[in-house]
């Protein structure tokens, strides 16, 4: 099939490599020029494993390509994906006016029937409103239809999500929109959930604030079992073997980031809000989120007693690992509390330091590995679990360190064997190893 995406974000980006991939061609579009251009060059503003390589075989293949004119977008293609951004505001709601800005550009330039996906996570109604501005600017009275289309892609791994989807979703109100979307996805051998727009639009912040919940409930437990003496690892595995409840998403940690929970559960409290009804259960769930920050930096305390002129050393600086994204990170957050208590920070993260520089322009010693951080440092903090981070040398770690002090924010290291080499470990609920 001819298909656009407009908005070459992480969204767009991988999903119109994955749909080129597929056999497809496809124009990716975005009014930020400078990104289209380095695009062109082979140059992905976003680290994300095996992207690059995706769009470099297919630019080459000639089935995807990169344009700054969204006109030439809507004209060249049937099915056009919206993946811009829908930004947090100040009161928790999305910002729309992207999805706007392209549907009224879409009505302007069309040219013949076109399907209209919304590929964003927006609130739901927006594809009633999506569909009430493209019929506003329709001049020419051309058929169309809207459909909603959410992804479910997490980073570090939204390459293998969307070529081996759990689930597509498509919500539609029309035969015509249904096939076209059931045809382009019939590659992929998925189970295919089809529904009208709204349910759809409210699975994906469902399935997110649901997920968001997991988190929250495990660290919940977590400061249980620091209590009385329980190891939340062993807890997690004894309740994610239950196939009702599952072992994904049960990791205690510092919380959960990034740019999709924190947001969308912003947004669905919001949407309640709106249509009158309170989700409380939400609410507690993101306040639960920012207490974990606020444990683990009980913890730091704890254990240093007093923080300023302190050396920490900090491992991890994305909010997860296999990506260079720091939106609502985690370690964002403890740092400036480490700072504004005077400590001298050291960081080493694989990926994203260059984007913490540019966010964090002093009080911070940005190192080259993971051993430059622990050499004089009086700490050592993991915050996010990259694989590189479980296997250091643990001997050198320990001579480097100016005491032998661990405090794990991810659960990353079996505590009896750090122990027995010697060392002071902290995890977050494991009061059984205290």
């Amino acid at each position: 099939m001819n298909i656009s995406i407009i908005g070459s974000g992480y969204v767009g980006l991988v999903t119109g490599a994955c749909f080129a991939e597929l056999g497809n061609t496809v124009i990716c579009a975005d009014n930020n020029t400078k990104k289209i251009a380095s695009l062109k060059k082979g140059i992905v503003p976003i680290y994300e494993p095996g992207l690059e390589e995706l769009i470099v075989t297919n630019v080459r293949k000639k089935r995807l390509k990169f344009i700054s004119n969204i006109k030439e977008a809507v004209k060249s293609s049937e099915v056009i994906f919206l993946a811009v951004g829908t930004p947090s505001l100040e009161n928790g709601e999305a910002d729309l006016t992207g999805i706007e800005d392209v549907a009224r550009n879409i009505a302007i330039n069309m040219t013949g029937y076109k399907l209209i996906v919304e590929k964003s996570t927006v609130p739901v109604e927006t594809g009633k409103w999506v569909k009430h501005t493209i019929e506003i600017y329709n001049k020419h009275k051309i058929k169309f239809d809207v459909a909603s289309n959410p992804e479910f892609l997490k980073e570090g791994q939204a390459i293998n999500d969307f070529m081996h989807p759990d689930r597509i979703v498509i919500g539609v109100e029309s035969k015509k929109a249904r096939d076209l979307l059931a045809s382009l996805y019939k590659p992929l051998n998925a189970p295919l959930v089809v529904t009208d727009i709204k349910s759809a639009e409210l699975i994906k912040h469902a399935s997110n604030s649901f997920l968001a919940i997991k988190i929250s409930f495990i660290n919940a437990i977590s400061r249980i079992c620091d209590k009385v003496g329980a190891d939340v690892v062993e807890v997690a595995l004894g309740m994610g073997l239950d196939k009702r409840i599952g072992k994904s998403f049960l990791n205690a940690g510092v919380g959960y980031g990034g740019s999709c929970f924190p947001k969308d559960l912003d947004a669905f409290i919001t949407i309640s809000e709106k249509l009158g009804y309170s989700f409380d259960l939400l609410k507690t769930v993101r306040e639960i989120n920012q207490q974990q920050k606020d444990f683990f930096l009980g913890k730091i305390k704890e254990k240093l007693w007093i923080i300023k002129d302190k050396t920490i050393g900090i491992l991890g600086l994305s909010f997860k690992p296999n990506t260079d994204d720091i939106r609502n990170a985690p370690a964002i957050d403890i740092i400036e509390s480490l700072r504004l208590e005077g400590a001298k920070i050291k960081a080493y993260d694989p990926c994203c330091m260059d984007k913490v520089k540019v966010q964090i322009k002093d009080g911070i010693k940005f190192c080259k590995d993971s051993y430059e951080v622990c050499r004089d440092s009086d700490c050592l903090l993991i915050i996010t679990e990259w694989d590189e981070f479980k296997e250091l040398d643990f001997t050198k770690v320990k001579r480097l360190l100016k005491r032998p002090l661990i405090i794990d924010g991810r659960n990353v290291y079996d505590p009896q064997a750090m122990k027995k080499m010697g060392f002071n470990y902290v995890g977050v609920g494991r009061g059984k190893h205290a």
